[in-house]
């Protein structure tokens, strides 16, 4: 009987090729199913998760979303609040304005004239009283009165402006206006309207204060009407000793307006 070794070596050369390979493709093929099979279950087992986390990523994200708007919603309101309060605000800063410049803390230029003062240029006569013929407080008054009277929207005399509170007093020779003492020739600037000086040289205030004055005692009086008249801020004080705001009837407590 022949012995297996005898018959392997009595196959042909190209039979033990073709067996070995066969052997080595069925180890490949096998070795190939089982890394296979794990990775399949391993796919299977984490789907679930992945979903889930997937679903959770999702709701979170819409939940910014929501977030971002509600957001934007703030924002825009706080903006609207913002541009009232600026609204508000300029408001206030123009009422603020239109009360310094209403006081004479602002200084103003614009349309008017300018209305000048002088003494008499002669001797007084003997027997007459030589303060006629110099100009007093009181004439002072008078033109400041009329151009006001006019349409003047402010008034200086020699660079002091007139407000409210200001005092146009004798005190011997200079004129004191709020507190700075005045000498001859005296310069009344007005700013108002272009016709200004029409509507002075139409009252009756003013003619009669011609009469009075320049006619009868010499006084100089003359007018020009410069392309732009300026007026001074007021400079003195603003502080008020013994007087204080009345409370509006709407912003005291507990009364209805």
């Amino acid at each position: 009987m022949t012995s297996l070794p005898a018959r392997i070596r009595a196959l042909p050369s190209w039979q033990v090729t073709l067996g070995v390979a066969l052997l080595a493709l069925g180890f490949l093929i096998a070795a190939q199913l089982r890394a296979e099979g794990p990775r399949v279950r391993y796919t299977t087992q984490e789907r679930s998760p992945l979903v889930e986390t997937a679903l959770a990523l999702t709701s979170d994200q819409d939940a910014l979303k929501a977030r971002i708007l509600e957001l934007n919603d703030e924002i825009a309101s706080l903006q609207a609040e913002g541009a009232g309060s600026a609204q508000q605000v300029k408001s206030l800063n123009d009422a603020l304005e239109a009360a310094r410049v209403a006081a004479g803390l602002v200084a103003l230029s614009g349309p008017g004239l300018v209305i000048q003062l002088t003494d008499a240029s002669g001797p007084a006569p003997s027997a007459a009283n030589a303060s006629d013929y110099a100009v007093t407080g009181h004439d002072l008054r008078v033109v400041v009165e009329e151009l006001w009277l006019a349409g003047a929207e402010a008034i200086a005399i020699n660079g002091e402006r007139i407000t409210p509170t200001t005092a146009i007093v004798d005190i011997g020779g200079p004129i004191l206006v709020n507190s700075a003492y005045l000498a001859p020739p005296f310069q009344v600037s007005a700013i108002g309207p272009t016709d200004l000086f029409d509507r002075l040289s139409a009252s009756v205030g003013f003619a009669d204060f011609l009469q009075a004055r320049a006619e009868t005692f010499g006084i100089g009086v003359s007018a020009a009407e410069p392309d732009s008249v300026t007026v001074p801020a007021y400079a003195g004080s603003v502080t008020l000793r013994y007087s204080k705001p009345v409370p509006s009837p709407s912003a005291t407590p507990g009364v209805s307006p």
